[in-house]
């Protein structure tokens, strides 16, 4: 790996699996207790609440992330307008689903639980500030990113510990976003601020920057709709017909398996982005076989996945949560399937977006939204959690794996992985 990856590029890894595997080992510890302290009810609550808000943040976001990294590792004199234009934009997005999600909920929420969703939309506002993320992670100076997150994740730890003791309600535990989110902003705005990387004085809007960034942006703020309408598209069918206990089961497995080890396969892939963003203007051949070094690092995670979760799962549950978790043991085993084709996926898209063809990314996603449409209206009725996962499965296989044998350009581009 480190023949065709740099050590700046190895470096950059480094620090993104170690700000994940600390974040990893303490959610580990923490989230059981907060599980158990606030009801399996609560939890269906809050992870519901936190996936109807979720479904705003294509328009919160913008897909701006990878674009920008890209254009600054592709025009790096640009940065500053990039950055502060990015901010605008982003700050206008919020203000926009704020509107929207307050306007529904008001008239569609129970009462009781409308400070809960604005809590956690409000959080959404707080971390506008990561626009300088693209910064880091472009120029490689992931530690900074890792410096923030972590410190945040220490003090948030603690304070999610005195709500256990005490046992608080969900609207601490959601409030806590906020404040986690905006220990991160501080901490950035103070390192740009000390390495004079940006001058708020520079905070011009420029009209026609975001009209270019919203213009390459735009199939991402697409795909990612569809995403999120695939992905949810079982949660809102399983809360509908097994109601929020069985939901909290079901948000339970997705922690397990997506929160905790997706998160690795997201590190790795994510803090290598600019090194293949550099490879593809400077030399095909070398670009795509990091493409392919980074495939078989991916397929071998995937498995170790999927072997950890088949041998050690029941001893998982038996260890961090209580005996009523027992029920969903196969459950886990099944959906521990998921990350492999995620992380298949996750290249592909890196890929598209590498090669400007981000349009391919809404197609593979709408074919995923009908399949899981589909599956989830025939298998969760009458097979519930495990309806709801074989749905979700087979939606990565086809939209992850199957999509880059239907396309044609792909299917021909596989054959450059096995340059020598």
């Amino acid at each position: 790996m480190a023949q065709l990856f740099s050590k700046q590029d190895l470096l950059n890894t480094k620090w993104f699996i170690a700000e994940k595997l600390t974040s990893l080992l303490v959610a580990i510890i923490i989230v059981p207790k907060i599980f158990k302290s606030i009801g399996i009810l609560n939890i269906g609550k809050l992870k519901f609440a936190e996936t109807f808000i979720s479904f705003f943040t294509p328009i919160m976001f913008l897909g701006l992330s990878a674009i920008c990294i890209r254009e600054i590792v592709f025009y790096p004199k640009r940065t500053k307008l990039i950055l502060s234009t990015a901010l605008y934009l982003r700050t206008a997005s919020w203000l926009l689903a704020l509107l929207i999600i307050l306007t529904y909920s008001y008239l569609f929420i129970d009462k009781e639980l409308l400070m809960l969703y604005f809590v956690i939309c409000f959080s959404y506002f707080v971390r506008i500030f990561d626009v300088f993320e693209y910064y880091f992670y472009a120029i490689k100076k992931t530690k900074y990113v890792f410096i923030s997150k972590i410190s945040s994740l220490f003090i948030i730890v603690v304070l999610q510990y005195y709500g256990v003791i005490q046992q608080f309600g969900i609207i601490y535990f959601a409030s806590l976003i906020i404040f986690d989110f905006l220990i991160q902003s501080t901490i950035y705005f103070g390192i740009v601020k000390t390495k004079n990387i940006f001058n708020f004085k520079d905070l011009v809007f420029s009209k026609s920057m975001a009209i270019y960034l919203l213009k390459n942006a735009f199939p991402l703020v697409i795909s990612n709709f569809l995403i999120l309408i695939y992905i949810v598209t079982d949660d809102f069918f399983l809360k509908y017909y097994h109601g929020d206990a069985s939901y909290g089961y079901y948000a339970t497995i997705y922690f397990l398996i997506i929160t905790l080890t997706w998160s690795i396969g997201f590190s790795i892939i994510n803090a290598l982005f600019p090194s293949l963003a550099e490879s593809y203007t400077s030399n095909l051949k070398i670009y795509y076989q990091k493409i392919s070094l980074l495939i078989a690092y991916m397929l071998v995670l995937g498995v170790l996945i999927i072997l950890i979760y088949h041998f050690f799962s029941n001893a998982i549950l038996n260890t961090f949560f209580d005996e009523s978790f027992l029920k969903i043991n196969y459950s886990l085993k099944l959906f521990s399937w998921g990350p492999l084709m995620i992380f298949m996926g996750m290249i592909y898209e890196k890929h598209l977006i590498t090669t400007n063809r981000i349009e391919k990314n809404v197609y593979r996603f709408v074919l995923g939204c009908i399949s899981n449409l589909f599956f989830s209206i025939i298998l969760i009725p009458k097979y519930a959690i495990n309806g709801a996962i074989i749905a979700v499965l087979v939606s990565h296989f086809l939209t992850n794996i199957a999509f880059v044998f239907f396309d044609a350009k792909s299917r021909k581009e596989l054959k450059f992985l096995f340059l020598k």
